[in-house]
C-alpha cells in the first residue's frame, strides 16, 4: 500500500508537520506521565483509524517500558483491569475529545470532572494539547492513507 500523497515531498507540509512535531518534546517536559500520553495517543489513533500513528505510539510506548498486555487492551480499557483510575479518566477524556462530533455538547462535564479528580490544571492542559495534536496527526495520515508498520522508534520528520 502506498500513500496517496507524499507529504514529506512538500516543503510547506514538512514545515507545518515539523511545527506540530515540536510539541512532542514540550509535552514530554510536562508532569503528565509519558505512559499516560502514549496511551492517550494510541486510543485516539485507534478511534480515528490511523494505522501509522497507532504503530508509532505502540512502538514508542513499548520502548518506554509499557507492557504488551496493557497495549493490547487499550481499545477495551473499560473492561480491562490493568489501568489505574487516573489512566481510565485520561482515556475517557481522550475518547470524548476525539469524538467531539458525536456529542452535541463535546466533552461532558462528568468526564471533565472525573479527569480533574486525578490531574491538576497543568496536567489537564497537557492532556488537551495531547488530544488536539494527535488528532491533527491522525487526520493528516488518514487523509493521505499513510501506510503503517514501517515506523522506527525515535524516527523524525525528514
Amino acid at each position: 500500500m502506498d500513500a496517496r500523497l507524499n507529504l514529506l515531498g512538500s516543503q510547506d507540509a514538512v514545515k507545518v508537520a515539523k511545527q506540530l512535531a515540536a510539541t512532542g518534546p514540550l509535552l514530554a517536559k510536562t508532569t503528565l506521565p509519558r505512559s499516560t500520553q502514549e496511551l492517550m495517543k494510541i486510543r485516539a489513533s485507534q478511534i480515528n483509524g490511523c494505522g501509522f500513528c497507532t504503530d508509532m505510539h505502540i512502538k514508542e510506548a513499548t520502548h518506554a517500558g509499557e507492557t504488551a498486555l496493557r497495549l493490547n487492551l487499550v481499545a477495551t480499557w473499560r473492561e480491562a483491569t490493568v489501568f489505574t483510575d487516573a489512566e481510565r479518566a485520561a482515556l475517557e477524556l481522550t475518547e470524548e475529545g476525539t469524538r467531539i462530533a458525536d456529542a452535541a455538547g463535546g466533552v461532558s462535564d462528568e468526564v471533565w470532572a472525573n479527569a480533574a479528580k486525578h490531574y491538576d490544571e497543568h496536567q489537564l492542559a497537557a492532556m488537551v494539547m495531547v488530544i488536539a495534536v494527535i488528532n491533527a496527526f491522525n487526520r493528516m495520515n488518514v487523509i493521505v492513507r499513510q501506510p503503517a508498520g514501517s515506523y522506527e522508534v525515535g524516527q523524525t520528520l525528514g
